[in-house]
């Protein structure tokens, strides 16, 4: 397949560990593992920097992309926030390193769209709707312990 995004990189997010993926040849590891700490966060962007990334693609993991998608969207990346069910790889056993691989693999071919992301005015409202709902239900299950 032809490359559409030539300085793409692959992220497989997970709750203590996050596996980044670069094309060949830009290090002389293809794929790096960090941590979910802040500062391993600051280390997957330099090193991304290091690499010459203009786009990344990562998977929409629980809550754990959150941090990372910000400070990448503040460090001038162009993010892709993929669902997890668009890029499973076949099946087999896989790593969190081949996952990432696969990622960067598919996102540099062009084949990954982002997901929706609403802005911070919505994403508040949202919030508030959810936990006012949640409310709710809780009130429902002590009215009927009484």
């Amino acid at each position: 397949m032809p490359l559409v995004n030539p300085n793409a990189a692959g992220i497989d997010i997970g709750s203590t560990l996050h596996a980044v993926a670069v094309p060949e040849g830009r290090d002389i590891n293809r794929v790096k593992s960090f941590g979910a700490m802040t500062c391993d966060l600051k280390a997957i962007i330099e090193w991304l920097r290091y690499c010459k990334i203009d786009t990344v693609a990562m998977e929409s993991t629980g809550i754990y992309w959150k941090a990372l998608f910000r400070l990448l969207v503040r460090h001038g990346f162009e993010v892709y926030l993929v669902n997890a069910k668009e890029v499973r790889n076949v099946s087999g056993r896989k790593t969190d390193e081949d996952d990432a691989l696969w990622i960067q693999k598919l996102h540099s071919c062009g084949l990954l769209k982002s997901s929706y992301l609403p802005g911070d005015e919505q994403e508040t409202l949202r919030t508030m709707v959810r936990y006012k709902k949640s409310l709710i239900d809780d009130a429902s299950r002590f009215i009927f312990r009484l």
